[in-house]
């Protein structure tokens, strides 16, 4: 055999140059990393709170309808499609919730709230896919118009309801809750012992299995199922390369259309689910506003996941977490944050110094320090910076990891029915 055919038949060297993808066992990393440095920050800060039980059972509560958000951006966004408009879908989710769920009861509601968004999801794709307008003009357009659309209806629904008014809903009955009395209760008595990183442990997995609503069980098993659908059958790998090369796509047989509408409507049904969340769930109450910009979180969470369910869970758990902390300790949880953020911020300079970059590693150390000097020389945070931790966060978290973003190549592309054949 002659040494050419040998050297065809040798594999292609591999390029070291690709990111390590965040799967599950580097979440894991990641989560209990991150565990080791709050419990570290609680130890030296006294701030026993930002770890128990109360704090991660709000957490989670606000971590859900961001993270269903951020789901719903992520079934657009991998088919191609930019969905600015998720809040306008969220405030659709919230009012239709309400409405049915105070006259039908919780279940309809939450149902009717999928239908508000996946309505709004509808009008973003024929706006986007159909006539082609500008993604990010035609998600403005529909947050606009979901805003003033149930602010109208509000007037001669709730307006004429008992209980209700033009800016607020009915009460509506709860959904069921669940809680195990016994690991609970044990949990909590281990999380008020102030051990470390054991007692914190203990107050994150309390969290998760004290005053648990169904809704939340089900949002939660959103996240695998998004996964599996996208990434382990041929519908999902149909979609996705609708969002990667739209033209190859059609080229081998794909009614990219159909995909694209499917991607966008379950993306609006996903937001409205948030909504239903934010008014069944987290408040029992339809509020004019209440969504408070956590469509747009949800988008950002979803890049920071790197258009990824396990990633894009992981941020919208930073940010519930974040604004649980503003939420139940106020400027005492949020003045440790300050030293979690030094801490990091030395950990980033090291990581920069290793990489040999060396102008970014002088600015992170630069700013580390002014933020421990920024901890240790004051005892609380201004009121105005606790109501900005959310978002400021945001913001923290969107441009450390710009870097690392590969977001789909065909994503806000203008395509047109027949340029695959």
């Amino acid at each position: 055999m002659s040494t050419s055919t040998v050297s065809a038949k040798k594999p292609a060297p591999q390029t070291g140059g690709g990111r390590r993808k965040l799967t599950l066992p580097w979440i894991l990393l990641i989560i209990a990393a991150g565990l080791a440095l709050i419990s570290l920050v609680r130890v030296i800060s006294g701030a026993d709170d930002i770890t128990s039980v109360g704090t991660v059972s709000g957490a989670l509560q606000l971590a859900v309808p961001i993270g269903l958000a951020g789901l719903g951006g992520l079934w657009a966004e991998r088919a191609g499609v930019v969905n600015i408009g998720l809040e306008g879908m969220m405030i659709l989710g919230t009012w239709f919730g309400a409405w049915a769920g105070y006259q039908w009861g919780p279940w309809t509601g939450v149902l009717v709230g999928i239908i508000g968004g996946a309505l709004g999801g509808l009008l973003h794709a024929i706006i986007t896919v159909t006539f082609n307008v500008n993604h990010i003009v035609s998600g403005v357009a529909v947050n606009i118009l979901a805003l003033g659309f149930t602010q109208y209806l509000s007037n001669f629904t709730f307006d004429k309801a008992p209980g209700g008014s033009s800016k607020q809903s009915p009460r509506i009955e709860p959904i069921t809750q669940i809680t195990i009395p016994g690991l609970s209760d044990g949990l909590k008595d281990l999380q008020a012992k102030g051990w470390f990183l054991i007692s914190d442990l203990a107050g994150v997995v309390g969290g998760l299995v004290t005053e648990l609503s169904l809704l939340t069980v089900v949002a939660l098993l959103l996240v695998p199922g998004t996964w599996w659908v996208l990434w382990r059958t041929a519908f999902g790998l149909r979609l996705r390369s609708c969002g990667e090369n739209p033209v190859a796509a059609e080229s081998l047989g794909v009614n990219v259309y159909k995909y694209k509408y499917i991607a966008v409507v379950v993306s609006g049904g996903l937001a409205g689910l948030g909504g239903a969340f934010l008014a069944i769930v987290s408040t029992g109450i339809y509020q004019e506003g209440q969504t408070g910009g956590r469509g747009y979180i949800g988008l950002a969470a979803m890049i920071f996941g790197n258009w990824m369910p396990g990633g894009m869970a992981l941020g919208a758990g930073l940010f519930g977490f974040t604004d649980s902390l503003k939420l139940r300790g106020g400027s005492e949880n949020v003045h440790a944050m300050l030293l979690l953020l030094a801490i990091l911020l030395v950990l980033a300079a090291a990581w920069q110094l290793y990489k040999k970059k060396h102008f970014q590693a002088a600015i992170a150390g630069f700013v580390a320090v002014g933020v421990f000097v920024w901890y240790a020389l004051t005892d609380s945070v201004p009121s105005q910076f606790v109501d900005a931790a959310p978002y400021v966060t945001t913001l923290l978290v969107l441009a450390l990891s710009a870097q690392r973003l590969r977001m789909p190549k065909a994503d806000g592309m203008p395509y047109r029915k027949g340029e695959g054949k």
